[in-house]
């Protein structure tokens, strides 16, 4: 089994590095992703610069490859260059902070690498852990994680994706785990309606020009104990099947066109 791993958080996150230990015990293993970190950069292909790769010593002792681009990038060079053959299977992270509701996935820089590897017939998982920024330790400028429930859950997953093949109509599995879970067994749910509400900062700099920050804020409006924000805020993996076939209720369109 052909095993290709990429990211947003750059090629030498910790968090990529664990997903790698487990998917080493499936197969050959290859890790292809950003040379820095590119969350928020969502499904963007560079189209108008050059893209360069970099061979990289990982701090397992393998090699791995560093694109200078975003996620999609990294992605597409790996399948199309760096790869003899597509791999089997495809794992975008494990991203530091969740990836959930509509609202945020389609700016997600782990979904972009996950949905151009789904758009090219390969099966996939995203998986990220909710890390509350309190539990977040710095140590030499690093951050200092603990992975091990999101490698337990994506271990098992894996597992039953080579018992029952992937799940058939499904494009991308979409996992997040908490940083200690009550159960290790992810519920299967819908998406959120967001994550996060848009805030726009407003400042003036020193010589008096407007500039703007886009933060966010926590969307309190999804629906209760139902989506995958409500469900890992009660500290459970979350399951989400998605694809990419944005189209919908065809007839329904010609019928209103028609009127």
């Amino acid at each position: 089994m052909k095993i290709l791993l990429s990211n947003d958080d750059g090629v030498d996150a910790s968090g990529i590095l664990a997903a790698k230990q487990v998917a080493d015990e499936f197969g050959k293993t290859y890790v292809v992703a950003p040379t820095k970190q590119q969350s928020g950069i969502g499904h963007a292909l560079t189209l108008f610069d050059p893209l360069r790769v970099y061979e990289v010593n990982l701090r397992d002792g393998d090699i791995g490859y560093g694109v200078s681009g975003t996620p999609t990038d990294a992605v597409t060079i790996a399948v199309y260059e760096l790869m003899d053959e597509k791999p089997d299977l495809v794992i975008s992270g494990i991203n530091t902070g969740r990836n959930t509701g509509k609202g945020e996935l389609s700016t997600s820089g782990t979904l972009g690498a996950a949905s151009e590897a789904a758009s090219l017939g390969i099966p996939t998982i995203a998986v990220s852990q909710h890390i509350p920024s309190d539990d977040i330790k710095f140590e030499e400028g690093k951050i200092d994680i603990d992975f091990s429930a999101s490698q337990k859950v994506l271990r098992d997953l894996i597992q039953k994706i080579i018992d029952n093949g992937f799940p058939e109509g499904v494009d991308i599995l979409n996992l997040n785990v908490p940083e200690d879970p009550h159960s290790y067994k992810p519920i299967i749910c819908p998406l959120a309606v967001r994550m996060y509400e848009p805030v726009v900062e407003k400042r003036i700099d020193p010589r008096g020009r407007p500039y703007y920050w886009i933060n966010g804020k926590l969307y309190m409006n999804n629906p209760e104990n139902s989506d995958d924000y409500i469900i890992l805020e009660e500290n459970l993996p979350t399951l989400t099947p998605l694809i990419l076939d944005m189209a919908h209720d065809l007839e329904a369109l010609r019928e209103w066109y028609d009127k």
